[in-house]
């Protein structure tokens, strides 16, 4: 028997039961689409946390207090940047360890010990401060005092007014630049530049306000829910004059962070006078936080995959069943072919092929319903396709179909002429 005839016999026996086959065929689509959309959400999930820790700042780099006794040159973490989280060890309790000063962070752009690094600016932190503007109020997640350089190192524009000087740090003006969130929360459709705010009892002047950094969707810390002031001003008036909260570095490329960051080790080491692997700072960077995320994203990606691939797999066991009920349905029928003669390899593709078609005709329909399913957002997240799941989901479901297929084809292939004859 030709491949035509085989094929023209299969479609004619899918075609004696629609229903069946299309309910049939509704379980390999359900499986392909879960397949594709899992996987794509996953992978969405994972593009917008590493866009979320590069608009945190490329190139830079964040020096940490520690009281753990890790070492100084350690990465993988957002240090303090908003929505930064942390990866470290420890090696026990540190009892003496040194807190990071402004000495500490002018000491790090020597152009002779750390060529690889452009700028420093020492952080203080002051978190969940009451700001009021007239009637209307708001408590500002992170309100950060720092030096002009902390704009560039983490990734802060000023869309509308301008950034701080020095000259403002030194005269320690109370001035301020504040996120999206704040000027929404706070003035709503009011200009807030040249505006005075109440922080904490303390005057502020609103000279800027900085550019959506877009990272709140993410399910991190609201990265726009910030202020940023000379840290002069905001020792005297939110802070103490005591340790930093952080460093942050800004390397002159990203070639160089690892240079920059072995820079700074060396530096810290010899002011906080560390001699073995119980330094009282940690180092973070980027690009150790986002392989750190790649590595966890993926295996969040594969799990997914995996729950999807389990529907797949029901459904073919769903294939395998209907087949069986439809060679039981057609013994006479097969009976009758192989009395006048047909081989069994004939009936074994024809029953192939009807297994083959099911498993294809979903698979092609499932890759349809999960690229349009990838359009939309889900729980927040933008999927992203990976043409490598578009195939191999299809490839799957092809696989599927000749493997479950095959043992009802053997069964009505095997099946005996005189038997299948005197079956009712």
């Amino acid at each position: 028997m030709k491949f035509y005839e085989v094929l023209r016999f299969a479609l004619r026996g899918l075609g004696a039961n629609k229903l069946r086959s299309g309910l049939t065929t509704l379980g390999i689509l359900i499986g392909v689409a879960s397949v594709i959309l899992l996987v794509a959400v996953g992978n969405g999930s994972s593009e917008a946390i590493k866009s979320s820790i590069s608009s945190l700042g490329a190139g830079s780099l964040t020096v940490s207090s520690s009281t753990t006794g890790r070492g100084g040159g350690g990465g993988g973490g957002g240090g303090g940047f908003p929505g930064g989280g942390q990866s470290s060890t420890s090696s026990g309790p540190r009892t003496q360890a040194k807190q990071l000063t402004i000495d500490d962070a002018k000491a790090l752009v020597d152009p002779d010990k750390a060529p690889s690094v452009e700028s420093s600016s020492p952080v203080v932190n002051a978190n969940s401060v009451t700001t009021t503007y007239e009637t209307t109020s708001h408590d500002i997640s992170q309100f950060i005092g720092t030096y002009p350089g902390y704009f560039k190192a983490a990734n802060k524009t000023v869309e509308k007014g301008a950034g701080f000087t020095q000259a403002q740090v030194d005269a320690r003006a109370k001035v301020v630049l504040i996120g999206q969130t704040v000027a929404d929360e706070l003035f709503g459709t009011v200009d807030p530049l040249d505006k005075k705010i109440n922080v904490d009892g303390t005057t502020f002047t609103v000279i800027g306000v900085l550019a959506a950094s877009g990272s709140s969707s993410t399910g991190f810390q609201d990265a726009d829910d910030v202020a940023i002031a000379p840290i002069t001003a905001v020792q005297g008036s939110l802070t103490s004059y005591g340790s930093l909260s952080q460093i942050v570095v800004q390397a002159k490329n990203a070639d160089v962070v690892d240079a920059a960051q072995s820079e700074i080790t060396e530096i810290l080491n010899q002011r906080h006078e560390i001699t073995g692997s119980t330094a009282d700072f940690t180092v973070y960077n980027q690009a150790s936080a986002q392989d750190a995320v790649a590595d966890s994203s993926k295996t969040f990606t594969v799990l997914l995959a995996a729950v999807a691939a389990i529907s797949l797999l029901v459904g073919g066991i769903g294939v395998t069943n209907i087949m069986l009920v439809t060679v039981t349905e057609r013994t006479r029928e097969i009976g009758i072919r192989k009395a006048i003669g047909a081989p069994k390899s004939a009936i074994l593709g024809q029953f192939v092929a009807e297994a083959t078609i099911l498993s294809v005709l979903g698979g092609i329909l499932g890759v349809v319903v999960g690229v349009v399913g990838s359009r939309f957002e889900i729980v927040g997240v933008k999927p992203v396709i990976m043409p490598s799941s578009v195939a191999l989901a299809l490839g799957v479901s092809v696989a599927i179909g000749l493997f479950f297929g095959s043992y009802p084809a053997n069964r009505a292939a095997n099946l005996r002429p005189i038997e299948a004859l005197r079956h009712e």
